[in-house]
């Protein structure tokens, strides 16, 4: 953020306080004005983006800076505080905790459950979209999951795994491959994250998908199941270790030093 808004802030900065040297012949009088503007110009900024500051300080204010707590931004998950749509009691302002270690509230925090169903997206098979996630992201990284369920969350299969580096760039692109299945469906971004408390991360949204070939037999043998681990299942993931999926499904791309001839881990039945 702090590039692109560092920048603008600069050149407008420079030129307020040009103008002003023109009206403002007291030293003080000039310093301070100049001041208030530049205070004016961060405002504005901040103003801009609100909604994604919020996000962030929340979580800072909530966890402490080390934190590595992130949420889905887009498609907008069940319970989304991002979501304009969502009123009151139906946000959810920990949206970027982990999934509860005792699998208590798998998959999904649970919300496939008791939310009235919306999509909050439509896909078209065969189409290219982009997914992304906000947060105090630390620069450890881990690795993430996009994945699909049309039984209601029972089983989630994987249409594009991001190896190492993942959620480091908040915004992935992906294709909704073609021989998916149409209608309502739920949209899962999952994340195993490098270092910090062993711990999955879920957010699931309600998209509505179309121009899909397959059949849910087709799709569920065609696409393998999403990687589960630290939520009470008997597998775990390790501390400072990249998780690498070992069936990271058609679209894979790899960042921290993983590539395809990384081995799986951990291995889990």
């Amino acid at each position: 953020m702090t590039g692109p808004y560092g920048a603008v802030s600069t050149s407008r900065y420079i030129q307020l306080s040009e103008g002003e040297q023109k009206h403002h012949h007291h030293h003080h009088h000039h310093h301070h004005h100049r001041t208030n503007a530049a205070i004016d110009i961060v405002y504005n900024n901040l103003a801009k983006t609100t909604m994604h500051f919020n996000a962030i300080f929340s979580v800072l204010l909530s966890c402490g800076l080390a934190a590595a707590h992130m949420q889905m931004s887009w498609p907008y998950p069940l319970r989304s505080p991002l979501d304009p749509q969502n009123k009151g009691s139906d946000k959810d302002y920990d949206m970027s905790n982990p999934l509860d270690s005792s699998g208590a509230n798998f998959p999904c925090k649970g919300y496939h459950k008791n939310t009235p169903w919306r999509a909050t997206v439509e896909y078209k098979a065969g189409e290219s979209y982009n997914m992304s996630v906000t947060g105090a992201a630390t620069h450890s990284g881990g690795s993430c999951q996009l994945s699909l369920s049309y039984d209601e969350g029972k089983t989630f299969k994987v249409i594009k795994s991001m190896v190492g580096g993942c959620p480091l760039d908040f915004k992935y692109d992906f294709e909704m491959p073609s021989d998916v299945v149409n209608g309502h469906a739920l949209f899962a971004w999952s994340w195993f994250n490098l270092v910090g408390n062993r711990e999955m991360y879920m957010n699931c949204a309600d998209v509505e998908i179309s121009g899909g070939s397959g059949s849910r037999e087709s799709f569920a043998n065609d696409y393998p199941d999403m990687f589960v681990a630290n939520v009470g299942n008997g597998c775990s993931t390790v501390e400072g270790k990249h998780t690498v999926f070992a069936h990271p499904g058609k679209q894979v791309t790899y960042a921290g030093g993983l590539d395809a001839s990384s081995p799986p881990f951990p291995i889990c039945s």
